[in-house]
């Protein structure tokens, strides 16, 4: 998958990871249109998360909107994702709330384009959709 010009916002999801970077997306056949969206397309463990749920719950769009934040929830995937891939879904988050979606699909987009071809550089295995470059 080529990475677009643009990261449409609908690809922030929740949690604060930007799903364009998945590797479920950036190697999927079948395409996702981000948490906010429907279903469709989406891995099981996606359409079953307990996060987005919450969030639909308490009629917010992210959890950084939400008073308990970061809740336990978040708190264990953060550090999952901190250990795993050195991704801060908690600075993501602030990121955002201070900046605003726009500002940080712009830094992802530069982050995780692939120099190489103009693939999508997974976040979960720093590998290039197309060219399978790896960046760590």
């Amino acid at each position: 998958m080529k990475m677009p010009p643009r990261i449409e916002n609908i690809m922030f999801a929740p949690c604060g990871i930007n799903c364009m970077v998945c590797y479920k997306h950036c190697y999927s056949k079948k395409t996702c249109a981000g948490c906010l969206d429907s279903d469709i397309g989406k891995p099981e463990h996606c359409r079953k998360c307990k996060i987005k749920e919450c969030v639909k719950e308490k009629s917010l769009s992210y959890c950084y909107e939400c008073c308990e934040f970061p809740c336990k929830q978040i708190k264990n995937l953060e550090k999952s994702y901190t250990t795993r891939y050195g991704e801060s879904l908690v600075e993501n988050s602030l990121f955002v709330k201070e900046n605003g979606i726009v500002s940080f699909m712009k830094a992802q987009l530069n982050r995780f384009t692939c120099a190489n071809c103009g693939g999508v550089i997974s976040l979960h295995d720093a590998e290039c959709s197309e060219c399978k470059t790896r960046t760590k």
